[in-house]
């Protein structure tokens, strides 16, 4: 992972906003996209070198004013203010954010419970690691013929990155990988060695798909969307998912899926052996 997620951040964010959006003129000669770092700096009340540092990794120690008053600047939405807070508390070790712990693989059982009360929805339990926790039947007569859940401790990004069927089970997998390593990264911020030691065996059993977006900009990741697969029973279908992230230090997240349109909803049916519109359509 990058040691300057933080500047990297900033400088990103700013690349992302345009002139027109914070008031300012756009000329005919901007060679930079987004905004200039002194149009910044002017925004936040800060020097153009102090920006320029915090950028560029040399000063990793903003005061909680000058993180919000970028943040205005940047006009950054409030799950952004919330991951930037987040990558200068891991900059500069912050007390409150220790050394990750050991990725768990129990589940609690009201959260057993939870995921039991979906049936017959496709829901799965995850850890910070992608680690498959728990799940429902309508996920496992989705999943299973895909070939996620072949392995005895089954894990997401595992499967993504290094099993040939995940390139046919999702049409749309750049996609998909990129969402994944946004997830995972999102997750493992914190000083983490379990996390270092999981990237270091994609990196080699992997290789460049997904090294490549391990060095890339980091993003802030979806917590909703639609996801296509190709399924070996039930053909093409597409599912709207919902991430619930659970009360928990060990990041476990709950990803909750439904069907998008009413071909999907009858495929899902079929797979479930239901009848028609037992998982209703979600469109909106």
């Amino acid at each position: 992972m990058s040691d300057n997620e933080l500047g990297t951040f900033l400088r990103t964010s700013r690349e992302a906003v345009t002139p027109a959006e914070v008031g300012l003129p756009t000329g005919p000669r901007r060679r930079t996209p987004g905004l200039r770092r002194s149009e910044v700096a002017t925004l936040a009340g800060v020097s153009v070198e102090y920006l320029t540092r915090l950028e560029q990794g040399r000063d990793r120690h903003p005061s909680p004013q000058v993180m919000g008053a970028l943040a205005d600047a940047l006009r950054l939405s409030l799950e952004e203010r919330l991951h930037l807070r987040n990558l200068e508390k891991a900059t500069r070790g912050d007390p409150c954010c220790p050394t990750a712990s050991v990725p768990s693989r129990s589940v609690r059982p009201t959260v057993r419970a939870l995921v039991d009360r979906l049936e017959p929805t496709p829901a799965v339990l995850l850890n910070r690691l992608g680690d498959v926790l728990a799940y429902t039947s309508g996920y496992e007569r989705i999943m299973r013929p895909i070939g996620l859940l072949d392995d005895e401790r089954p894990n997401l990004i595992r499967f993504l990155f290094t099993d040939e069927r995940a390139r046919a089970a999702y049409p749309e997998w750049d996609q998909a990988a990129d969402e994944q390593v946004a997830v995972y990264r999102a997750a493992s911020m914190l000083p983490d060695p379990h996390a270092e030691a999981f990237a270091d065996e994609l990196t080699v059993v992997a290789g460049a798909p997904f090294a490549d977006r391990m060095e890339a900009v980091p993003r802030l990741p979806r917590q909703s969307g639609v996801e296509r697969l190709t399924h070996p029973e039930a053909g093409a279908v597409r599912l709207s998912y919902e991430t619930l992230t659970l009360p928990d230090a060990d990041g476990q997240r709950l990803v909750v899926h439904l069907p998008a349109d009413e071909a999907s909803s009858a495929a899902l049916d079929r797979l479930n052996g239901r009848r028609p519109g037992g998982l209703r359509a979600v469109t909106g």
